[in-house]
């Protein structure tokens, strides 16, 4: 009998936590046992592949040109491309003898500004729980340290890679974030940055103006909802229900401004902002500033001429 596909709709947000697992953060003479916990989760909708022809779900099998047969995994070995069509074979025994000491500690390496680490560095984020034992030494640190005003950065194996990490003070209590280390983050020095852009004083208010009109106080991130996923889950139901599809209306096409001024303006006044002092209209050219001195030369009345008739 064919299946039928479906699509897996899951809040996380809701669901109680589950530790990953335990360890210990080394702080100086101080062992803090703790819980790790997952922060976040994506709200993916995830579908099944079914047969268009039938409406079953399709098995994906692994396949050998050469042999012209199914492998199973059992006959699988890992192989490491290091020339095209050439590979070295690796066992899971060899992988296993170079990973770090298996260890839950977390050894916290040093103390530094968080202002002073690149988000592009954050992977992923997990919460830190107190375990048994661990209340007031997790409490001190946490306390500690926001009032320091600084994070701290460790070293920590996970699942048998030795992972780079940051520990901070945050929604009462702690978190921790996995970090590329910096062989991992690609540089940024040949992307072109618009370095060779003439920015005029008057755009440049203009546009402080605008992110001074949008800038807000404190993010809060339950403002801003997933429009896609929330239609494409109420598309879901429909069809589920068997009522009829409604298509989204298309957006509506923003128009082209050419010159970066008038754009700017025109932000501000979408948004109900005033210009203020940043209206800063475009430089004369050289034309009309010596025309404006003869027009200003002529207004200025002559002295008098001493007496002299």
């Amino acid at each position: 009998m064919c299946g039928v596909g479906a699509a897996h709709v899951i809040s996380f947000n809701d669901m109680p936590p589950h530790a990953l697992g335990s360890g210990t953060i080394s702080f100086g003479l101080v062992s803090i046992p703790i819980k790790l916990y997952t922060a976040t989760a994506p709200g993916n909708i995830s579908f099944n592949l079914l047969h268009a022809k039938c409406g079953s779900r399709i098995k994906q099998q692994t396949f050998c040109p050469v042999d012209n047969e199914v492998v199973e995994r059992s006959g699988l070995v890992k192989g490491y491309e290091f020339a095209k069509d050439q590979y070295v074979r690796v066992t899971d025994e060899e992988l296993k003898a170079l990973e770090g000491e298996a260890s839950k500690m977390i050894d916290i390496l040093e103390f530094v500004p968080l202002a002073q680490v690149d988000p592009v560095y954050f992977e992923k984020a997990y919460y830190l729980g107190a375990d048994k034992g661990g209340e007031k030494p997790y409490r001190l640190l946490a306390d500690a340290m926001a009032q320091a005003e600084q994070v701290a950065v460790a070293k920590f194996v996970m699942r048998g890679k030795e992972s780079l990490v940051l520990i901070r003070a945050g929604r009462e209590g702690l978190l921790l974030h996995t970090m590329f280390f910096a062989d991992e983050v690609r540089s940024f020095a040949d992307v072109d940055k618009g370095q060779s852009a003439n920015i005029r004083e008057g755009e440049l208010q203009l546009a402080l103006q605008l992110i001074r009109g949008l800038a807000s106080e404190q993010f809060k991130p339950e403002q801003y909802k997933d429009e896609y996923r929330a239609r494409v889950t109420d598309m879901l139901e429909r069809k589920v229900e068997g009522r009829e599809i409604v298509a989204a209306p298309a957006p509506a096409e923003r128009p082209r401004v050419i010159d970066l001024m008038d754009a700017l303006k025109a932000s501000l006044a979408k948004r109900g902002l005033p210009e203020s002092a940043a209206t800063a209209k475009k430089p004369p050219s050289k034309a009309a500033t010596a025309a404006t001195a003869k027009v200003a030369a002529k207004a200025v009345p002559k002295r008098a001429s001493g007496g002299r008739k």
